[in-house]
């Protein structure tokens, strides 16, 4: 039997990415990892780093984290770990159609919200508050696998899967607007746009199937031009954005939108807000979840000798108090928290 280094595969599938768009990223060609290490045999770098993301326990918690709806009873509402899966979906679709680096895309979209706190957004913002450092999720999810994964080693990913976690984070910017966010591959930008259809979509849904907004109350304008299901919406975005970021011969793809498509992605995304984001804030769960985040962080700012001895680092207690509620899972802060009362 053949020794499996010698058969070559990981050299035959970097072969294959030449035939991808000249202006993708080629896995042979990356600027590498920050500790050096012997290729696989079988997979590509960026192969690697997406298997090194699904194994990890920060990707397996993400099923227990809140994406908008804070400990729902139904079955079906959207958790981070179906956000993600749905992110990697679509970037995928978009990538294999502009013929760019599949598996660069894949690996950027599972490790993405990696670094996302329990309680969505409600603990980012509290945590931003409260952490001298500041807190954005994108820069936490990088500290994920660069910091604190494998007991501390991180899984030692390439550059440009670490560049598109870094930078897919769009904050409170309009889609595709200046401050939008500045991925270095293509890749990486893709894996943006698919975030923003994503959770613009399954959000609808779920704020439908909450009963805070009915499909009849949505922008007649946004209807007409991106349709009114789920399914035609994405496949109006999707198809519009394959579309328009075919490049001129020789010239650097730019992915995009055309102008009205554009505009009401915009508008939907200005509507969630408006009608579930924003009125959200000022529910009952949502200060359950924001006292919990922030009585967690005192406590432990009182009680260090509580903490896990993983997350005590002399230097910077608050960095260690932040790095282990951002790893938890929404039930497990709900309960470490009714037993420190």
């Amino acid at each position: 039997m053949p020794d499996i280094k010698s058969l070559g595969i990981r050299q035959r599938l970097e072969e294959k990415e030449e035939l991808l768009s000249p202006f993708a990223s080629k896995s042979r060609l990356s600027r590498g990892r920050e500790r050096p290490e012997e290729p696989c045999p079988v997979r590509t770098a960026f192969q690697r780093d997406r298997d090194r993301i699904i194994h990890s326990n920060a990707f397996r918690r993400l099923k227990h984290k809140t994406q908008v709806f804070i400990a729902p009873t139904g079955d079906h509402y959207v958790t981070r770990l179906t956000h993600t899966l749905e992110v990697s979906q679509i970037a995928r679709t978009l990538a294999r159609a502009l013929n760019l680096n599949e598996d660069l895309t894949e690996a950027i979209s599972l490790g993405h919200d990696l670094g996302h706190t329990p309680f969505g957004h409600i603990g980012e913002e509290v945590l931003n508050r409260l952490y001298h450092g500041g807190f954005r999720h994108s820069e936490q999810s990088l500290r994920v696998v660069d910091k604190l994964e494998k007991n501390g080693q991180g899984l030692n990913l390439t550059w440009e899967v670490r560049d598109g976690i870094l930078n897919h984070s769009k904050s409170r910017w309009d889609i595709f607007e200046p401050g939008y966010g500045e991925s270095a591959t293509l890749e990486g930008e893709v894996c943006q746009i698919a975030d923003a259809i994503a959770y613009i979509n399954h959000d609808i849904a779920d704020a439908i199937r909450a009963g805070l907004i009915s499909e009849d109350k949505f922008p007649p304008e946004a209807v007409l031009i991106l349709g009114r299901s789920r399914a035609e919406r994405i496949d109006s975005m999707v198809c519009n954005i394959i579309e328009n970021s075919w490049p001129a011969a020789g010239e650097r793809p730019t992915i995009k939108m055309s102008q009205d498509v554009q505009k009401m992605t915009n508008l939907l995304r200005e509507f969630l807000f408006e009608k579930v984001y924003l009125p959200l804030q000022d529910s009952s769960e949502s200060s359950i979840a924001r006292d919990t985040t922030s009585m967690l962080y005192h406590y432990f700012a009182q009680h260090p000798e509580v903490l896990p001895s993983e997350y005590r680092t002399p230097e910077d207690l608050e960095r260690g108090i932040t790095d282990y509620i951002a790893g938890m899972t929404d039930q497990f802060a709900l309960n470490l928290i009714s037993t420190l009362k």
